[in-house]
């Protein structure tokens, strides 16, 4: 707070004394000195969008005449320009309007008003300019300067919001499985010729050379699995099983056209339950949901085969179309494909572009080298695959433009308007300047970059311990800047990771506001070294007026 013995409003007396010649002008300069003006904040500063100013005039005993009027108007001065708040306009007892009335008695008037934020604010200076009047005669009254400065801190922090990029799925290595199967008859682990035959076997033969001729593939690991349908008890198909895995395994070489390696890993399931589950959820079945009831209240297959039995007619129609299915052994090879690799993607999205899939586009999308080309992949790929994704990207790039409009428009035509879109939404309304609004979409969107968002509100509302709270361990110096507005330096400190040029700008001012002028060179002459404009800006900011 700053205490000021006011020099100027004994004019209000003055004029008395020009109609009056009781006492001298210079008793009532004598008298004046003790009018006492106090101005807080001492150093003005922006506060949300306004820069506010509470102030306290003391007027002593017999000073302020009973028939006298003073107005006073409160003038930021900056540069070429200035700012007027309202006039404060004050009367004696005996003055018949509709002013402040201050008594001739002494009194204390306290005054709130605030100014907007304009460029060149931060080396302004206020002062009070005012008018005394009595019996019709008007004294203008020097202005007196009442306050220096106005802090801009808070337009360190970054207005623009949170969010995020969609992420593709684009998968570098694809792990994939390609299998045939051989089919055995009733309570037989014998395999026939035909069965090597088959179209199974065909086609993962087929498949088998197009990985062996493809340097992309990579064999992982190959397995032979049999099984028994579940009939005729456990422990009957459980050596049953056995014996197709044995026979299975001697078939690999005739199967595959190599020889079994080493690492085959061979398996023996017994009766096929999970395989019969699956079954009869794909049938047409008409006791299927019984049958499947029957499955999840016993786990004893002795009791499941024995219920399913006791339904007669189903029991034949699964005897005949489902227990057949499950008398079988699987030939696996478990690879491994390497996909195209980034720089291989860059080179087809500019050579054979439709070899690209929504995944690969939106991949090479995210490594593109400009905005532009950016927004041209992320086009393509809502034209060809009517990407959701691509549409979200679109206005992503947009709001790192700060082009609200063009990102609303691409948000509005996603389909699903999940948690991210909600907090894109927000965002568009911040950059709007609707932080009501914004802070509306920022909570239906619950995320963790919504709260760093609605913290950044509060921010710019100037409601800097909510700020503080809401930004506390979120990502950049958002959080910093809030903390040190609300006084919580050490947690300020504590906030900042980085050492880029902005970091060292706060960290400067922390060790400004603890009177720390060592840490003050430190750090501003790490911002030099770093950023010239951002140094130059330091030479005009009120935090460091102390230490220069």
């Amino acid at each position: 707070m700053m205490n000021h013995t006011l020099k100027f409003v004994f004019l209000c007396s003055a004029v008395l004394a020009a109609a009056s010649c009781s006492k001298s002008i210079a008793e009532q300069m004598k008298l004046a000195e003790n009018v006492q003006i106090d101005c807080t904040p001492e150093v003005l500063a922006l506060v949300g969008d306004k820069i506010p100013v509470d102030l306290t005039v003391t007027y002593p005993k017999g000073y302020f005449h009973p028939k006298a009027i003073l107005e006073l108007t409160p003038v930021l001065v900056y540069g070429d320009g200035s700012q007027s708040a309202r006039t404060l306009t004050y009367q004696g007892e005996k003055v018949l309007d509709n002013y402040k009335v201050v008594s001739s008695n002494g009194g204390t008037v306290r005054e709130h008003f605030d100014f907007e934020y304009d460029e060149g604010v931060e080396q302004a200076y206020l002062e009070l300019r005012g008018v005394a009047s009595y019996n019709g005669k008007s004294i203008p009254i020097p202005a007196v300067k009442v306050a220096d400065g106005t802090i801009l801190t808070q337009m360190l922090a970054r207005p623009t919001g949170s969010f995020s990029f969609k992420k593709d799925d684009y998968q570098s290595v694809i792990h994939e499985q390609t299998e045939g199967q051989v089919m055995y008859d009733y309570n037989s682990a014998t395999i026939k010729g035909s069965e090597l035959r088959s179209s199974s076997i065909k086609e993962l033969q087929a498949a088998l050379n197009e990985i062996a001729s493809n340097p992309r593939y990579t064999v992982k690991g190959t397995r032979v699995v049999a099984y028994a349908s579940p009939e005729g008890g456990q422990e009957l198909n459980a050596k049953l099983s056995d014996q197709r895995a044995a026979s299975a395994q001697k078939a690999w070489s005739k199967v595959t056209g190599e020889t079994a390696p080493d690492d085959l890993e061979v398996r023996s399931i017994g009766q096929d339950w999970e395989g019969f589950k699956e079954a009869i959820e794909k049938s047409d079945i008409e006791d299927k949901e019984l049958i499947l009831r029957v499955l999840s209240m016993y786990s004893d297959p002795a009791v499941r085969e024995n219920e399913i039995k006791n339904m007669s007619q189903v029991y034949t129609e699964i005897n005949k179309n489902v227990f057949p299915e499950l008398r079988r052994a699987r030939f696996i090879t478990e690879v491994d494909y390497q996909n195209f690799s980034d720089e291989e993607l860059v080179e087809l999205s500019r050579q054979a572009i439709d070899v690209l899939d929504e995944e690969g586009l939106l991949r090479v999308a995210s490594i593109a080298d400009t905005p532009k080309r950016k927004a041209e992949l992320y086009e393509q790929a809502v034209e060809r695959f009517g990407s959701d994704r691509a549409r979200f990207n679109l206005a992503v790039l947009a709001l790192e433009d700060e082009r609200p409009d063009a990102a609303a428009r691409y948000l509005d035509s996603v389909k699903e308007q999940d948690a991210d879109v909600l907090n894109a939404k927000g965002v568009v309304e911040l950059q709007r300047g609707d932080l009501d609004a914004a802070a509306g979409q920022f909570r239906k969107a619950a995320t963790p970059e919504a709260k760093a968002n609605l913290g950044l509100v509060d921010l710019l509302k100037g409601n800097y311990d909510a700020a503080a709270r809401q930004l506390k361990g979120t990502e950049g110096l958002n959080g910093a800047v809030a903390s040190i507005l609300a006084g919580r330096l050490d947690e300020a400190e504590a906030a900042i990771t980085c050492h880029c040029a902005q970091a060292e700008y706060l960290r400067a001012i922390i060790a400004a506001r603890k009177g720390d002028a060592a840490g003050v060179r430190t750090h501003l002459d790490a911002v030099r070294e770093k950023d010239q404009r951002l140094y130059d800006q330091s030479r005009r900011d009120v935090e460091f007026a102390k230490y220069r």
